[in-house]
Formats: structure tokens, sequence, C-alpha cells
């Protein structure tokens, strides 16, 4: 079964974590034994492993928060600086992509024949890139929006944690910053896709007021199933369905089970049945199995520790089929 994955942080991996992400995730999990930091030596996405996944394409990010006041989310000392950091992110895409091991997609032609490819070859195609921003700090000013259209960028969220230099995000109360209106006309023109995640309630409403092109939530779950800011309400996810977006089941662990403490909740508490819980959910409020999909952002800065117990690597991905088969 070839999957998409509708987000990952792959490049983030490879130069902030120093993730050589041709290895084995075995091999690198061996390397990191003894670190402290969350998620070393348990890792779960590699190139290798998304082969033996069949994960085809994902929507892969650069990010690079900038700090701020008022904003509980760390990052760069300015915008400039974010800048810099996410072209080395993307630099480190179109190296892979001259090697043969990735391919950057950016038109639907491009995504057709990457796909056929992958229904010939399998796994022995390269691996599909969408380029996405996740938290929009790198775009310094709105009118860079077309020099990052040009660069391939194609999908942006407006925040991340905290407040950006254009929307409040997950952990903050409040709406678009004067330069929100901005950025989103910008990305209109151009055609690029709004990733609503990580918004924050106001910002997100006044988001799809204002933006009139294509919306997704890429990596969001169901905040009738578990309570919080970083989960949508059906109202929230309704509008994205009605606007033709696709909403992508998370598989962070506290996304999934309600009342999980980082640090201190064990997987064992959730598996992955949870995940075909959130996306049930979506179906039943669509009606239908199209606006459903998966953005397991299994790369997101933690591993197993954080994960479905029933889930070692991303390769895991293909249970999620057979368990949404059992329910019809």
């Amino acid at each position: 079964m070839i999957l998409i994955d509708a987000h990952l942080d792959l490049a983030m991996n490879a130069l902030n974590w120093d993730r050589n992400l041709d290895l084995p995730v075995y091999e690198i999990r061996e390397r990191e034994q003894g670190m402290a930091q969350k998620g070393r030596g348990r890792g779960t996405t590699t190139l290798p492993e998304m082969r033996r996944g069949e994960v085809a394409i994902t929507v892969a990010t650069v990010i690079a928060r900038t700090a701020r006041p008022n904003s509980p989310a760390s990052g760069a000392a300015c915008q400039e600086i974010s800048y810099a950091k996410a072209q080395g992110q993307l630099a480190y895409y179109r190296v892979l992509e001259s090697q043969g091991k990735v391919r950057m997609l950016s038109d639907r032609a491009g995504l057709e024949s990457h796909l056929a490819e992958w229904n010939e070859k399998g796994n022995e195609a390269p691996i599909g890139i969408i380029l996405s921003m996740e938290g929009a700090d790198p775009i310094v000013w709105p009118e860079q929006v077309d020099s990052w259209w040009e660069d391939g960028l194609r999908v942006v969220s407006l925040s991340h944690y905290g407040v950006s230099a254009y929307a409040h995000g997950t952990g903050t109360e409040g709406g678009l910053t004067e330069l929100g209106k901005p950025i989103l006309e910008a990305m209109d023109r151009v055609g690029m896709i709004l990733d609503l995640t990580h918004l924050a309630d106001e910002a997100f409403w006044e988001a799809v007021d204002i933006f009139q092109g294509p919306v997704l939530a890429s990596h969001n779950n169901c905040r009738a199933m578990v309570p919080g800011d970083r989960q949508f309400t059906d109202d929230q996810l309704k509008v994205i369905i009605e606007r033709g977006g696709v909403i992508g089941a998370a598989l962070d662990a506290w996304m999934l089970h309600p009342g999980w403490i980082k640090g201190e909740t064990q997987p064992e508490v959730v598996g992955l049945e949870a995940v075909a819980d959130h996306i049930d959910h979506v179906c039943q409020l669509a009606g239908n199995t199209k606006h459903a999909g998966i953005g397991s952002d299994l790369d997101g800065g933690y591993g197993t520790e954080q994960t479905p117990h029933d889930l070692d690597t991303i390769a895991d991905l293909q249970k999620v089929g057979g368990l949404l088969e059992k329910r019809g």
C-alpha cells in the first residue's frame, strides 16, 4: 500500500540532530545511546525505513522559528537568521535530490508522474517531497513569498508553538498579526497551500476568512477526543472539509491519549487503534473518506517513548490500513 505522509521534519532531524538519514533506524539508535535529549536512541524515521514502509511521498518541512517577546517558544534572534537556517534545510533536500534519493514535487504533473513510477518500480523509486514550511518566520516579509515559491515551497503554516511574525500559534491565545493578512494574500496570489495546523483558535478563524486558496491540516487530531488547543474542534474540522482540505492524523502520543503527561506517561496506554479513531472521526464528520489522511510527525523531536506502543518505526504506518479495513 503506497502511503503519503503529510508531515515529516526530515531536514530538521538531519541538521539540528545531526542524523544521517541514509542509515537504518537501528544504527542511528545505537549511535545515540547515552544521549540525554528526549527522543535520542529511540528514533523512528529514516529514508530506508520510509522506503520499507512504502512512503512514496511526504510533505517535508523546513522549520526555523524566531524568538520574540511574550512568546513561550524559543528560536533565532531574528527572522533573517530563521531564513538562513531554513535555506540550509532546503539545501539538504536539494543535495539528496541530486543523488537520486528524493524528488522535489512542485506541481500536479510531477506528482502524477512520481506516483506512476512508484506503481511501476515500488520503493526503488526516489521518495517524493512536497516542500512545506512549519511556522512562517523564515519568510522575512510577505513579498518574499515569491522568492520561496521559486525555491519550490508549496505549503506554509503561519505559526508553530508560540507567536510568529504572522500569527498566534499553539500555547497562545490571539489572532493574526498586522502582517498576517498581507502574507495570506501573497500566498493566495502565487497558489500556495495554507496549512492551518498549530494556529491558535482566533488566528484559525481569521485565516480561513481571509485566505481563499487550498487549505489542509497536515498533522492535526480531534479535540472532541483529546482536549487541548493543539487539536481542532469539530467546527474547525468541518471548515477544512468544506474547503476540500485533508486532516492528517498525527502520531505524537500526547495528541492521541487524553491526560498524557510528557516524560511520565508510558506508550503502553495507547495504540494505533487511537490513530484509527481520529481518522474515523474525520470520516464521520465528512460523510466520506476523502478528507482523512496521515501526517505522522514521527520525527518531530521525540521517539518511541512518545508514540503508540505498537509502532516501532515509520514502516508500521502500514498497520493503519488493516485497522481501518476492520471498521469498513
